[in-house]
């Protein structure tokens, strides 16, 4: 018998000072069975970082050839591709190819080892690459409920989540 995902309802008041974006999201998110809480909530930080109204979650871990969140336009032309973790580098230059703008949020510990191994190869496709700090990851991740309400104050680099149970900043350190 297969296992099957874990649901947690997410209501995030989001305030991108830089965008001058404004807006009360409902998430609704599958935990995937082999997928860790931080893993989940790196998603969740890409999410926020990238939000606008059309932006989604796909099938994530679930189906190979998706990325793990994505904005499509009306025609179903993929606008945005998002990964997080440490992809492979194919199948980020494959997404390069198919989407107009490629992004991956890197957030664990072996992030330094996969970006060392990889800068090179990367340099070449157009994508951008950030890491998330795993520590501060770790911390949100402790915050985690299946059904929860919190802000998040995005400035420059510097993602702040305010949760019921305590604060968390998350600094993105831009590596291409």
């Amino acid at each position: 018998m297969a296992l099957k995902p874990t649901i947690y309802k997410f209501q995030i008041s989001i305030s991108d000072l830089d965008k001058n974006y404004f807006d009360t999201v409902n998430l609704t998110i599958a935990q995937h069975p082999s997928e860790s809480l931080e893993r989940m909530m790196a998603r969740v930080v890409a999410y926020i970082h990238n939000a606008e109204p059309e932006l989604s979650f796909t099938k994530g871990l679930s189906a190979a050839d998706e990325p793990d969140i994505e904005l499509r336009s009306l025609d179903d032309q993929q606008l945005l591709w998002i990964d997080v973790g440490e992809p492979a580098f194919d199948r980020i230059k494959k997404a390069c190819r198919t989407s107009k703008l490629t992004k991956v949020y890197s957030f664990n510990s072996k992030s330094d080892v996969w970006w060392s191994q990889g800068k090179d190869k990367f340099k070449d496709i157009p994508v951008t690459v950030v890491q998330l700090p795993s520590e501060a990851i770790k911390d949100l991740a402790k915050y985690v409920q299946r059904t929860m309400e919190f802000s998040v104050t995005i400035s420059e680099d510097s993602v702040y989540f305010s949760t019921s149970q305590g604060d968390v900043e998350v600094v993105i350190k831009h590596l291409q």
